[in-house]
């Protein structure tokens, strides 16, 4: 990389991590709380939630199908990735993905989230330390998606996606859109992406729920799907034979939440092994500092790639620290045909 653009893609991630904090308000306490079908928010994968989830840009492996259908173009090769990791509560965050080449531009792909408890018992009023009775909480949502190399430098994607959130006998339904973009900026390895997620209409729960007097609800107030948009940026400002150097920036306006930046970073080591890291900041609050905002803040990881003959694999693992829950780890792994 030219001393030029190393300079260009520099001026343009300082511009970007530390003035979005002064040009923009932090928004986010009115809208807390205003959309449902949280499961959506949760990050796929050990890649990106190690990266501090600023995926947007660099997403090029099958968990683009989550992060952005644009980056389909980007993978060479038929590909299966599955993850899984362990959420708070005894709940449990398992993604599937498959992507398949059609043609030299155009590639298709199929993805799966789940968001599951184990069995819990019923409990009342009257039967405190439970009914006998049992019942599961769980979300699904099954997206596919449709990517296409538009020239050697843009290519954008969608996704349409079935999500059904079920908590005993009151079940949500909603079918939902994302959008994305990816462009080569022609300067170095600079690249720009937007994605517009989980957009649709209101939502609202059905089913019949029988109070403790006996009598029966069964409308429901209607909320938003927990749409967001998202820009960022990414560039290698250090790349040779043996070593690569990787740095994302990424903004998001959430429709329920405040905006916030995510910042990732990722070396790489003779193109098998990899170290990474990620930072979270909501807008407003200090870069260095403490986020007094934000549920989660930083986020670390690895990753290992082999080729095996038969096929190229990866595992990744992350680690998520919750400034109030604790941690998160995750772990994934991907695999070529």
């Amino acid at each position: 990389m030219t001393r030029r653009t190393l300079t260009i893609a520099s001026l343009l991630c300082t511009m970007l991590t530390i003035s979005f904090g002064q040009l923009l308000p932090n928004l986010g306490g009115q809208r807390a709380g205003i959309s449902s079908l949280q499961f959506l928010k949760i990050g796929v994968g050990a890649r990106g939630p190690a990266l501090g989830e600023a995926m947007v840009a660099v997403a090029d492996d099958p968990s683009c199908l989550y992060w952005n259908p644009a980056g389909l173009p980007l993978n060479r090769s038929n590909a299966v990735y599955v993850a899984h990791s362990e959420w708070f509560s005894g709940l449990k965050h398992d993604f599937a993905g498959a992507i398949y080449r059609v043609s030299a531009d155009d590639i298709l792909g199929l993805s799966l989230i789940s968001l599951a408890s184990d069995d819990m018992e019923r409990t009342t009023e009257t039967n405190p330390t439970g009914t006998g009775t049992y019942f599961r909480y769980n979300d699904l949502a099954i997206g596919v998606s449709y990517g296409r190399q538009m020239t050697s430098q843009f290519s954008f994607g969608t996704t349409i996606r079935y999500v059904e959130e079920n908590l005993d006998v009151v079940k949500i339904r909603a079918v939902l859109f994302d959008l994305g973009t990816y462009y080569s900026m022609g300067i170095g390895s600079l690249r720009f992406a937007a994605v517009v997620s989980n957009f649709g209409s209101d939502v609202a729960p059905t089913g019949d729920l029988t109070l403790i007097d006996g009598s029966k609800v069964d409308s429901y107030q209607s909320f938003s799907p927990p749409t967001s948009f998202k820009i960022g940026v990414a560039f290698e400002p250090y790349q040779d034979d043996n070593h690569r150097i990787t740095s994302s920036v990424q903004l998001n306006h959430p429709n329920d939440n405040a905006e916030n930046l995510r910042l990732g970073l990722e070396y790489a080591w003779n193109g098998w092994f990899f170290a990474r890291a990620g930072v979270k900041r909501t807008i407003g609050e200090s870069l260095f500092g403490a986020d007094r905002k934000s549920a989660d803040d930083y986020s670390l990881g690895i990753g290992i790639f082999s080729s095996l003959g038969f096929t190229d694999a990866s595992v990744d693992y992350s680690f998520t620290h919750f400034t109030e829950l604790g941690g998160v780890h995750r772990i994934s792994m991907g695999f070529t045909y």
